[in-house]
């Protein structure tokens, strides 16, 4: 059996017991990786020299010197920068940056003692909800290889599931950590806005992005987001508010909680089987002691709209420094005009041309007010919806996702159809409230997920439901076909 099987305590009892050793960790992560990632898909860049180097060194330190996350291997999705590893966003215009700096949230990894194995593939600059769109390779979903992942964090989702690593960072914007999380069965965490540091994290929608933990269990999931969380001097958005020990809210009780669930999560678009798994769910949740009432969020419907209007917007503006001046792909050309148009048309995929092509007309003076300034006002209304149900409940619930993962290639020339896989997760970005996606149930062998919404930095209370239905649930515990795999 995979170590990688075992829950963080449950790694740290066998180090603490020299069964292992932080090496042994760290190589298991690099043989599993060997031995799945030709199908799977889920690294860009391995740190396999440097990463074997720290654990053999990290095996020396005493225990009472140790964290709980103390020589954990873990993957960081490539939009992340770290010093001296490549980060490339998954896009042809970065191939070949080396980043002289680190990340915050990497730096963070690095006190708590964790092992960074290598950086994880994506859907190119966190574009897209399949993981078809990263410009090096596509990412397939452990559970059924003919699947999509998710995106645009599939490669750390698809990481976890596979059993790759037991860790893994992604960013989330409008659904990118939570939608791929349900498709593959596991853990992901997207914090309320604020509560961790953007600095180092390459910009899709600044007012949107957010980076979170992705894990196989909710009690590793706390651990981590733990150890990345806080205010930074360097990130002017990082919120000056203190971060709880959130392990120690984890007991297994929720009774007298409040759960809202909103009619329109549940409505049309919503497969029967996200549905009905989520309505077990729910029951399961009510047999704990919680009380569960419907609710409505009724601006929810116009979200995926004003979403890709204010992303897209956004990322005209942020990708406008990519003009092959300073770093990364060059393209060939006669003047300074030709440089920057060749190394755009040739550096960027179709994807995030399609997006800045939005974002630059909806920025433009004569469609400024009809669209992004409607979709900014769009927002604040969605904003208030959360804010009124909050009033009166301690979270929300509903599904992750629409449906379980659809088949590579499958709506490929649809992108409608693909953005419409957010609607269920776009609105949380946009209010800036926290919500997690934890396994609920299976539709055909794939994973479906549920997504419980919490109060601004109330991150505490959501693990404390998602662990109570984890504890009472054995969905965690299914593994997919990669773990049968020595």
């Amino acid at each position: 059996m995979s170590l990688f099987k075992k829950s963080a305590k449950e790694l740290q009892e066998l180090l603490h017991s020299k069964e292992i050793t932080i090496a042994d960790l760290t190589k298991e992560a690099y043989d599993r990786i060997d031995a799945l990632d030709g199908e799977v898909g889920a690294f860009l860049a391995l740190n396999k020299e440097q990463a074997l180097k720290e654990a053999e060194e990290m095996d020396k330190v005493p225990f009472e010197e140790r964290g709980p996350l103390f020589g954990m291997p873990i993957g960081v999705k490539d939009n992340i920068v770290t010093e001296g590893l490549e980060t490339t966003c998954a896009s042809k215009i970065l191939e070949g940056f080396n980043p002289i700096y680190n990340a915050t949230v990497v730096n963070k990894l690095k006190e708590a003692g964790m092992v960074n194995v290598g950086k994880i593939n994506m859907d190119e600059f966190a574009m897209g909800s399949a993981n078809e769109n990263s410009s090096i390779k596509p990412v397939h979903n452990p559970w059924n290889f003919e699947h999509v992942p998710g995106g645009s964090s599939g490669g750390s989702a698809a990481a976890v599931a596979a059993g790759e690593v037991p860790f893994s960072l992604g960013s989330d914007t409008g659904g990118s950590i939570r939608q791929p999380a349900a498709y593959c069965g596991v853990v992901g965490m997207k914090p309320t806005y604020g509560r961790v540091s953007r600095f180092g994290l390459v910009a899709f929608a600044s007012s949107l992005d957010q980076i979170g933990p992705i894990t196989r269990n909710v009690r590793d999931n706390a651990l981590l987001l733990e150890a990345i969380a806080g205010v930074d001097a360097h990130d002017s958005t990082s919120a000056n508010v203190e971060v709880p020990h959130y392990v120690d809210q984890l007991t297994g009780d929720i009774k007298g909680l409040k759960i809202a669930v909103p009619k329109e999560y549940l409505g049309e678009g919503v497969g029967e089987a996200a549905r009905k798994s989520v309505l077990e769910a729910i029951e399961k949740l009510k047999e704990l002691g919680a009380t569960v009432d419907e609710v409505s969020l009724p601006h929810s419907k116009y979200a995926l709209a004003a979403y890709y209007i204010l992303s897209s917007s956004e990322a005209s503006s942020n990708l406008s420094r990519f003009d092959g001046i300073r770093y990364g792909f060059r393209a060939e050309a006669d003047n300074l005009d030709d440089l920057y148009t060749k190394t755009r048309a040739e550096g960027f995929g179709d994807e995030v041309k399609r997006r800045i092509m939005l974002g630059t007309y909806s920025l433009s003076a004569g469609t400024y007010d009809a669209y992004y300034k409607k979709a900014q006002q769009v927002r604040t209304l969605i904003k208030q919806d959360f804010d009124k149900v909050f009033e009166d409940y301690d979270v929300i619930v509903g599904p992750t996702s629409p449906t379980a993962a659809f088949k590579l290639g499958e709506n490929l020339d649809d992108p409608m159809t693909v953005y419409a896989n957010d609607i269920l997760t776009v609105p949380i970005n946009l209010a800036g409230v926290p919500a997690i996606s934890i396994p609920c149930g299976f539709d055909n062998g794939l994973p479906l997920g549920l997504q419980i919404i919490g109060k601004y930095f109330e991150e505490g209370t959501v693990y404390r439901v998602a662990d109570a239905f984890e504890k009472a649930t054995d969905y965690h515990e299914k593994t997919p076909q990669t773990w049968e795999v020595k």
